[in-house]
């Protein structure tokens, strides 16, 4: 499993014009799920995401979670995040899961995340074609696989 997580001022997710998932400050995950992934890959990752230390304290020093700044997190659903572009120009996609596979966990992973953070936590449209407009605050942008825990 692997997630992009910006630290955003806001960002929301459109699909067909309407926007159907909004946060002001927060953190925006984008999910890639391959098909060995387990719910151990979303329990580690969750946790994780919670409590990066990303955010300014009192003194600018980025030492707060997600929670502890008062901010709120989208998961946007993302294959093209495991696209191989080893080979020629056109990347190949091959180790993202299917949608029977990769469905599932996608929902496995919100309501995961929901429960460590005790709060709802706002997504994007599994499959659906979506418009993402952000404003990264930093910029801040970490990308994180459950693959490489050392």
């Amino acid at each position: 499993m692997r997630v992009v997580i910006q630290r955003v001022q806001r960002c929301s997710v459109e699909v067909e014009g309407e926007i159907i998932g909004k946060i002001e400050k927060g953190l925006a995950v984008l999910l890639g799920v391959e098909e060995a992934d387990t719910q151990e890959d979303i329990d580690w990752l969750c946790g994780k995401i919670s409590r990066l230390r990303i955010f300014d304290d009192e003194n600018g020093v980025m030492n707060l979670d997600v929670q502890q700044a008062g901010g709120r997190v989208i998961v946007i659903s993302q294959f093209t995040l495991f696209a191989s572009t080893k080979k020629g120009n056109r990347p190949s996609y091959i180790r993202s899961a299917p949608e029977p596979v990769s469905r599932p966990m996608y929902e496995k992973f919100l309501a995961t995340l929901s429960a460590v953070l005790g709060a709802e936590v706002e997504h994007g449209e599994f499959g659906a074609d979506m418009k993402v407009p952000l404003v990264n605050d930093g910029p801040v942008t970490i990308c994180i696989d459950s693959k490489n825990r050392e």
